[in-house]
């Protein structure tokens, strides 16, 4: 089997990944925060070292202010839901995924007002749109870090020194990007940061963490035990407890912790520079296949390791079930949970073929992949 849909969830996982997990459930799968216990005192340990290794890999000053969720739209919805107060404004982008769209629309009915910035066909922003759009009343920016429909890479440094300059909190959806290309939240001016754990950071499905700069007022989301402060009635206010109520996917949040690890000893700018490869290599054969609509920058440099296509009239789900039941690849096909992103590209009737490149692709897998659209393409015309 050939694995395209990296974008979706990596596959496979390092094996110190898979063993860490089996570890923690075997040898001190207890509650950690909750017991003075060793079982317990270690699995506190093995949480917060996770924490560390977060804070190392995006150079957050205090690791405490890394929330784990349960992925990035968890994240995200904490994010922007426990940020934004009635009669506030916020600016987003034509290609955020639903996770960003959905909980600030759904804010309209709370009298949070918001702004759409529409991007060209590749899938671009312009700053000038965004600093247009600002508003007195504007409290925060979100845009993603890398569109996950084209690769579109944003020039997050930029707008978080745009943001930073009307002094607007400025929230990075980092779903496509985390593991793969530097983030730095300093230097960046990034003060949310949404990442999910399953996708590039090689850890397991059901986790994820959301970054809160230092002193920024966000409304938990929910409230219950966090084994801290437990003769109050009322949530306690640090963090990150203060968040992270009930009890903690210990295994998972300890494997993605393995997972970024791993990440730091192999290097990001390795990391980049293997998908990347394996990026060109597949758009320049895509470009000599008649039939082939690509989407998006088509260009390593602009764009993350994500490609969306579309062969001839065809529909795209059609495609992606010969991919797979014939070519054994797996892909993703339809509207991607981002349906403005779509209607921008002009797809929003039949959707693309998705194909997203992971670390642990080869060569041969894209030369492959290339051979099996190759002989669709010849087919459909």
């Amino acid at each position: 089997m050939i694995y395209l849909d990296n974008a979706a969830t990596t596959f496979p996982k390092p094996d110190i990944v898979y063993d860490t997990v089996m570890n923690v459930m075997k040898d001190f799968g207890a509650n950690p925060g909750r017991s003075g216990h060793k079982l317990a005192l270690k699995a506190g340990r093995g949480i917060y070292d996770t924490r560390e290794k977060l804070a190392s890999l995006f150079n957050i000053k205090n690791p405490m202010n890394i929330i784990f969720t349960y992925n990035a739209t968890d994240a995200l919805n904490l994010g922007i839901k426990g940020f934004l107060k009635k009669g506030d404004h916020v600016i987003t982008t034509a290609m955020e995924h639903n996770s960003v769209l959905r909980p600030i629309l759904g804010l309209e009915q709370k009298g949070v007002k918001n702004t759409i910035i529409k991007c060209d066909q590749k899938g671009f922003v312009d700053l000038d749109d965004i600093e247009n759009a600002i508003e007195a009343n504007t409290r925060l920016i979100v845009t993603t870090h890398a569109s996950n429909l084209t690769g579109t890479i944003y020039p997050i440094e930029k707008i978080g020194a745009l943001a930073k300059k009307h002094n607007i909190i400025y929230m990075v959806d980092a779903a496509q990007t985390a593991g793969i290309y530097h983030i730095d939240v300093e230097r960046m001016n990034i003060d949310l940061l949404a990442f999910p754990g399953h996708k590039s950071l090689l850890g397991p499905q059901g986790t994820g963490g959301l970054y809160i700069k230092e002193g920024l007022d966000v409304i938990q989301m929910k409230e219950g035990g966090t084994g801290s402060k437990s003769h109050e009635l009322i949530q306690p206010d640090i963090l990150p407890d203060k968040y992270e109520s009930g009890t903690p996917n210990t295994p998972g949040i300890i494997g993605l912790g393995a997972g970024v690890q791993y990440i730091l000893d192999k290097g990001i700018d390795n990391i980049m520079k293997h998908e990347k490869e394996l990026l060109k290599l597949f758009l320049d054969g895509l470009k000599l296949i008649d039939g082939v609509k690509i989407y998006g920058p088509l260009d390593p440099e602009k764009q993350a390791p994500v490609v969306s296509i579309n062969i001839g009239d065809e529909d795209s789900s059609e495609i992606s079930y010969i991919l797979d039941n014939v070519f054994d690849i797996s892909t993703r096909s339809g509207l991607h949970c981002a349906p403005l992103a779509h209607k921008t590209l002009g797809t929003l009737e039949r959707g693309t073929i998705r194909f997203s490149i992971g670390l642990f692709n080869t060569k041969k897998d894209i030369l492959s992949t290339l051979d099996a659209i190759k002989k669709i393409a010849i087919e459909a015309m």
